[in-house]
């Protein structure tokens, strides 16, 4: 089943007629496979390690697949597919982006939901970029196209961050944030109550979710000696928590995982602010994966420590797996729980 913006996308599948095509922030769908009827070759670039899965068991000589916050080589195109993304800092960079993987005069085509902004996309485009026409409006999405006129500015991840000082428990730490990464330039007050209540920590640590890199850091920052590990599924997080470690010149295994599924092995502590906190249908089934994950993932003795929002249905998905459920800290907002792996 294809996601609207991609059923808009197909429904002017001749703009991709024998072309080269790359698809940038693609939906968590098949439509690089159903391009492939008229598109002479497509590669596919997702943010979302969990979009990339759903088509890289689709890679064939013609269909490439990659995850991360740009490809791994040069390459460039005759058409690329941008879907406007849900953050709208992160539209620049995508449209700088997409310029430098096109050739002079390649075709750039742009399709979002109307609730998501793409209306905006006409005043955002730069100027080496054509004016944007409009030439889709079906299933609540719009589609524009533009081509590329003149070279675009390269890539450098310095352009796109906003570095700034972060006072936390464990002390004053340089954060590191990437556009279309969360961030609110101070410690977010679920981060700063998980952080008062941790308990000494050893050995191999999990930091899951780990977004810019708050807690990791925080966590060297009192002991150096840990070894974390870092795993997220939103690539400009990964590459945002890879800077502010360097920033603090510290070290940590950083890498995209599906839950722990992509984590090998067993830990002596997951600590986590978990992603998912903005709904109960839709967030339940991905917490309740996580807490059995954890336990699983956990060796004897080991410390599982989140902070969630209060009214989140967590303890019985806890107590489920752990047997018992010791909230250590709370105030009006959040709840701190906190295991150990018998």
């Amino acid at each position: 089943m294809l996601s609207n913006p991609s059923q808009v996308v197909l429904r002017n599948i001749e703009l991709f007629e024998s072309k080269n095509v790359l698809l940038i922030n693609h939906e968590c769908d098949l439509l690089a496979t159903a391009l492939l009827e008229t598109a002479d070759k497509v590669t596919t670039l997702a943010l979302d390690f969990n979009h990339y899965q759903q088509v890289k068991g689709h890679e064939n000589a013609r269909l490439s697949c990659h995850f991360g916050h740009q490809l791994p080589k040069e390459q460039v195109f005759d058409a690329v597919v941008l879907f406007y993304p849900k953050s709208k800092s992160l539209a620049p960079y995508l449209l700088n982006l997409a310029a430098n993987h096109l050739q002079p005069g390649g075709d750039l085509i742009i399709v979002g939901e109307k609730k998501g902004g793409i209306r905006s996309i006409t005043k955002q485009l730069p100027d080496y970029f054509e004016p944007g026409i409009k030439r889709d409006n079906a299933r609540h999405c719009m589609l524009y196209t533009s081509s590329l006129q003149t070279a675009a500015p390269a890539i450098s991840l310095n352009d796109w961050v906003k570095r700034y000082t972060l006072v936390t428990p464990q002390g004053e730490l340089t954060i590191c944030n990437l556009v279309g990464v969360f961030s609110e330039k101070r410690l977010d007050e679920g981060t700063e109550l998980l952080l008062q209540h941790l308990p000494a920590l050893k050995g191999r640590v999990l930091d899951f979710g780990c977004g810019a890199g708050v807690i990791t850091a925080a966590l060297l920052k009192a002991n150096p000696t840990l070894k974390l590990e870092c795993v997220d599924i939103n690539a400009m997080a990964l590459a945002s928590c890879e800077l502010t470690l360097k920033a603090n010149d510290m070290q940590a295994k950083v890498y995209a995982s599906d839950g722990l599924a992509q984590t090998q092995g067993k830990f002596d502590a997951i600590i986590s602010n978990p992603p998912f906190h903005d709904g109960l249908d839709s967030t339940t089934e991905i917490a309740t994966r996580f807490v059995q994950e954890s336990e699983a993932q956990l060796n004897i003795g080991g410390v599982w420590q989140i902070v969630a929002n209060r009214h989140l249905p967590y303890a019985d998905t806890i107590a489920k797996f752990f047997n018992e459920v010791n909230v250590t800290a709370e105030n009006n907002r959040y709840k701190v729980y906190a295991n150990q792996k018998a």
